[in-house]
């Protein structure tokens, strides 16, 4: 996909957005109590802003750890008609997450097209392995669900297999070509890059778990 420029003043200019999250806000990010979805790894943003117009009753905030990307989303969320005052972004890796939300606070997280991390030495950094199922476990709601997609069929196996012999969640969906299943299809927001994976050929597959 290209190597990212990164850009020094992204991280001063992505905190004049009123979209952004910084670490001196108080945990209750919303004016309100409606659910919270997270997107973990939101790139240039195109998923959650997509799913912020469509439900509007619903707070998101994307994580992201490169401030350069965010910018380019914080860009992106300018061009809308209307502004998004249920979407935030928080500038930080993953492994941070507990540090941002507090427990049983999340009712659903997007994992989409994450890095696969593909040496074995690597498996604890990707982000469906069981230290950060962990994490999610703690943060997620009762009834809490988390959503996964890729292009990679070695992350999608690996999930698979995890998430499998996992005693905290459930499979609840489990599909190796979303795009085959026009019912599955109905609801489906694309990212950027599965748009271009799609378009190339590539098989996009999609994981839901739950709570268990």
């Amino acid at each position: 996909m290209g190597r990212l420029r990164t850009n020094p003043e992204a991280i001063n200019l992505i905190k004049k957005y009123k979209n952004f999250l910084d670490k001196s806000e108080s945990k209750r990010y919303f004016k309100n109590n409606n659910d919270l979805y997270i997107e973990i790894g939101m790139g240039k943003g195109q998923f959650i802003m997509n799913n912020a117009i469509k439900y509007p009753s619903i707070n998101f905030i994307g994580v992201e750890k490169y401030p350069t990307v965010i910018l380019k989303a914080f860009k992106k969320f300018d061009n809308l008609e209307t502004k998004l005052e249920n979407l935030k972004v928080i500038s930080d890796d993953a492994i941070n997450l507990l540090n941002w939300f507090n427990k049983h606070s999340i009712k659903k997280i997007y994992l989409n097209f994450s890095d696969p991390w593909p040496k074995k030495r690597h498996a604890n950094k990707r982000l469906t392995s069981h230290e950060f199922m962990k994490i999610y476990k703690f943060l997620l709601t009762s009834n809490g669900i988390i959503e996964f997609k890729t292009d990679n069929e070695g992350l999608y196996q690996y999930t698979l297999e995890e998430w499998t012999n996992s005693k905290s969640f459930k499979i609840i969906e489990n599909t190796n070509d979303l795009y085959s299943n026009q019912e599955l299809m109905k609801k489906n927001i694309p990212t950027e890059y599965e748009t271009k994976f799609h378009n190339s050929g590539i098989k996009i597959k999609r994981i839901i778990v739950k709570v268990n």
